[in-house]
């Protein structure tokens, strides 16, 4: 995960959605996932702290709580892509978050 300093206000609210992300993994102790962050992905153009899902290679815009809980239960957990916070797929670049969502 990005945690700035770009995306939020010196960073600040990307480590603090960082450490939530944490929370909402650690709360559900049969997910193997590891985390980590870098201080900048060079992904602005998302507008929020950035998320990626590995090995999948799925890049996310997380611009709040709500949006961290559905990657964490829908595609951690439930491993369904959440298509309307995807911007972008290894592989196959820059998308349209309208396509992801109807594949």
């Amino acid at each position: 995960m990005c945690v700035g300093p770009r995306c939020t206000e010196d960073g600040v609210a990307a480590q603090a959605m960082f450490a939530l992300v944490g929370e909402k993994i650690d709360a559900r102790p049969h997910l193997a996932i590891k985390r980590t962050r870098t201080h900048c992905m060079v992904a602005c153009r998302a507008g929020a702290p950035v998320l990626v899902v590995y090995p999948e290679g799925v890049w996310y815009r997380c611009p709040d709580e709500a949006a961290l809980e559905r990657i964490v239960s829908e595609h951690l957990e439930g491993g369904r892509e959440v298509g309307e916070l995807i911007f972008h797929r290894l592989g196959e670049g820059d998308i349209d978050s309208l396509e992801a969502e109807h594949g």
